[in-house]
């Protein structure tokens, strides 16, 4: 891994992109979206990595092998209500970690408005489909660059 690699951790469910609910999800399959990330951030001089899983402990183990990289783009999917594992793995790691979700997940159910990740995370973002992995790429080439706080 160079510098510049930057990680994509896509969590429970999201190996159904495409097929599950597309209303709220999109058609985009999670390898179509992976490909066109991969570009994205080809496109801004990094290198992504992508991986998924529907299991906590998989996440928290790659999380804790993150030191390699500047970055972490992170959508949790249900894992941001009521993971605590995932949260303690990301404070205990130093790479900056920014959590995107397809949906508004403030205008859906309720308990989606609660994240028990997002006060170690540096940006939140939601609601803009596949753009929000973009905006996620985007908000961390920026802050490992800038030195934003």
């Amino acid at each position: 891994m160079v510098s510049s690699d930057l990680l994509l951790l896509n969590g429970p469910n999201l190996n159904l992109l495409g097929i599950r609910e597309p209303h709220i999800y999109g058609n985009t399959s999670l390898k179509e979206l992976e490909e066109e990330l991969i570009q994205f951030a080809e496109s801004r001089g990094c290198a992504l990595h992508t991986f998924q899983s529907n299991h906590e402990g998989d996440l928290v183990e790659r999380i804790h092998r993150s030191k390699d990289v500047k970055g972490i783009i992170l959508n949790p999917g249900a894992f941001m209500s009521y993971s605590y594992s995932l949260r303690d793995a990301i404070s205990s790691v130093s790479t900056p970690v920014v959590e995107v979700h397809i949906s508004n997940i403030y205008s859906r159910e309720s308990w989606r408005h609660k994240s028990v990740i997002s006060d170690v995370v540096i940006g939140q973002i939601s609601g803009f489909g596949k753009y929000s992995y973009m905006l996620g790429i985007e908000a961390i080439i920026y802050h490992t660059h800038s030195g934003a706080v």
